[in-house]
């Protein structure tokens, strides 16, 4: 025997109902369609801008603005603990920050756990001003697609070069390159 199946439209009563759910279901759609673009980062700051102000959120030290490391360039190293050739290239970042105070080196970690960063800092006798990064904000402005990251800044917050991979910052090489880079005398190697 077959069936003939119909379909029909809700009942008078439920009709209210229905179309309050559609209206609902609307909006939802519409919030979940508008949401990605609305939390879509700024852009990674570009070659030859300005750095945007930022809290820096201190690991072994205070916190501070990105803007109060204006008058003298600076050497970003963006990091996280869990990153092994972040964690090799740290040393020499800790000894050139030491060689020559005519810049400074600071380190920003991505760590989503501040405890792991500041134990890692704490293994590694870290001298230079550490800080988190809360948020996911200074990864993307600073264009931390990868890790480590290296940025060289001028002294009035220009981004004068963003360099990805560990490399040995004490190195001949590279005071070389900062040097070039900053327009500084040179660094004594």
């Amino acid at each position: 025997m077959t069936e003939n199946l119909q379909f029909q439209a809700a009942p008078p009563a439920c009709q209210p109902l229905f179309k309050r759910w559609r209206r609902s279901f609307a909006a939802v759609l519409l919030v979940a369609t508008l949401l990605p673009a609305a939390a879509k980062p700024d852009p990674a700051v570009e070659i030859g801008a300005n750095l945007r102000e930022a809290t820096l959120q201190g690991l072994n030290g205070p916190e501070r603005k990105l803007s109060g490391f204006r008058g003298k360039p600076l050497l970003i190293n963006v990091w996280a603990s869990w990153c092994e050739p972040c964690r090799q290239e740290m040393a020499s970042l800790e000894r050139l920050a030491w060689r020559d105070p005519s810049f400074n080196v600071i380190g920003i970690s991505t760590d989503d756990d501040p405890a792991a960063a500041k134990a890692w800092l704490k293994r590694s006798n870290a001298s230079i001003s550490h800080f988190i990064d809360r948020a996911l904000l200074l990864e993307h402005m600073l264009g931390a697609s990868r890790l480590p990251v290296t940025l060289l800044v001028d002294a009035n917050g220009r981004l004068l070069a963003r360099i990805y991979g560990a490399r040995q910052w004490d190195s001949r090489e590279n005071i070389a390159l900062i040097s070039k880079t900053f327009g500084s005398r040179k660094i004594s190697p």
